[in-house]
């Protein structure tokens, strides 16, 4: 397939679209992004992508001035699109319930508008049993419409290079016009393609969410051990990836649980099957129950380390985005216990390099903070909750004279090579021997 002789159509720009905009462009494909929200696509015409990605501005304004890449907010602009990626970054309720109204319409415009031959690529996380449907669906309108599964497997924060270089590629398709279409546009990308049909891709993707969201819970119940008995989380975690069925790249990261709805929105989905099968409670409902109270295990911490009191004591928030390499707080963990230390009747301040505080529906209970620096003045305890590189290079002997008492929570275990206690601090990471922990490597 000749790149510059191929459209390609991307519905949905927010983060999940407009990585695919830049990795298609830079693959050299012709790019019509779409989104319904104007304002979105106007900034997106300037270079100027919602929300923060490594790259990502710099790989736009590269496909604007090439002329290869455009955006719009008219769907029939797509009609002349060889391929369509559905690319919405699917909405997930407090109740990491999905909204599937966004791709509903989009398949509902799509219906009217492609012309014969059209592949749609749907990479937007759906319940399993939804591709089939919107495959169905475009096919009563046009007969030589197909319709693909390809989830998308990006990391935020290196989004684009997972996206170019993602190890293997989920195929999934109901026909050999289907899949060999997809495959012919996917193996310029040089990847393992795995097809299978559309219910197993979508529940690949379920799988593979709920083996991680499992894997993360599962380090947290074993580092709350850790403290209980003396041993250390991270020698454990060093023994166990040894052995080879477990292996080096294990998700065995203990810390404060997931965020953000991805891993949660998978969980429910393997929860409501469950629940067809009889109602017996599922894995996939302690998984969820047991990531929602770390949180309150978290702030119960933090309050400890306060001496058993946080009221009129004031604390340090570093980091509120889910993860680094990002400016988004959508359904951020870090955001969320920052709002729980609040209620302790402590004084909280916080500072992240990249938060988007536009995202909030109201200004955030807690103070915000310019710098580190700002945020450790006068503190009681320092929080470190997302793994910001700039935490690691901080000169903490300098930052722990701003602070009332020089000590730090570090609910990931960032620090542990900065040598903390040795520069004064009491210092306290997660599953590090009894509570209090050290940071000796």
């Amino acid at each position: 397939m000749k790149s510059e002789q191929t459209t390609i159509g991307i519905c949905g720009l927010w983060h999940l679209g407009c990585v695919l905009c830049g990795a298609w462009t830079k693959l050299g494909f012709r790019v019509i992004g779409f989104d319904p929200e104007k304002s979105r696509v106007a900034k997106l015409s300037k270079g100027q992508p919602p929300l923060f990605e490594p790259g990502l501005e710099q790989t736009l304004v590269a496909g604007l001035h090439e002329k290869r890449l455009r955006f719009t907010d008219d769907i029939g602009d797509l009609h002349a699109c060889d391929f369509i990626f559905i690319a919405f970054d699917t909405p997930v309720s407090e109740q990491d319930e999905c909204d599937l109204s966004p791709l509903e319409k989009a398949i509902d415009g799509l219906a009217d508008t492609v012309q014969d031959g059209t592949t749609v690529i749907v990479s937007s996380q759906t319940p399993v049993g939804t591709c089939f449907r919107f495959r169905m669906q475009l096919q009563r309108a046009n007969r030589e419409t197909e319709l693909v599964y390809s989830p998308e497997n990006l990391r935020l924060g290196q989004a684009i290079e997972c996206y170019l270089k993602p190890g293997r590629i989920i195929l999934g398709a109901e026909s050999d016009v289907a899949k060999n279409r997809a495959t012919d546009l996917f193996k310029v990308i040089g990847a393992q393609i795995i097809p299978m049909n559309l219910a197993s891709a979508e529940m690949v993707k379920h799988a593979i969410n709920s083996f991680l969201a499992n894997s993360i819970v599962f380090a947290n119940h074993l580092a709350d051990l850790c403290e209980v008995c003396g041993a250390d989380i991270l020698d454990v975690v060093g023994g166990m990836k040894s052995e080879e069925r477990i292996g080096q790249k294990a998700y065995l990261s203990p810390g404060i649980g997931f965020s953000g709805g991805t891993l949660g929105r998978d969980l429910r989905v393997l929860s409501g099957l469950g629940a067809k099968r009889g109602g017996k409670p599922t894995i996939y409902d302690a998984i969820l129950e047991f990531n929602a109270d770390r949180k309150n295990v978290i702030v119960d911490r933090v309050v400890r380390l306060l001496d058993g009191e946080a009221r009129g004591k004031t604390i340090a928030i570093l980091g509120l985005t889910y993860k680094p390499g990002t400016s988004t707080l959508r359904r951020s963990l870090p955001l969320e216990i920052a709002q729980l230390l609040v209620r302790t009747g402590a004084r909280v301040k916080a500072y992240d390099p990249r938060a988007d505080y536009g995202e909030l529906d109201a200004a955030p209970e807690f103070e915000t903070c310019s710098s580190i620096d700002d945020a450790l003045r006068e503190s009681d305890l320092a929080v470190l909750l997302t793994e910001w590189p700039e935490f690691r290079g901080f000169d903490w002997e300098a930052g722990g004279k701003l602070m009332r008492q020089m000590r730090i929570f570090d609910a990931k275990n960032f620090l542990v090579s900065a040598q903390l206690s040795a520069k004064g601090f009491q210092y306290s990471g997660v599953g590090r021997g009894h509570m209090g922990g050290c940071d000796a490597a």
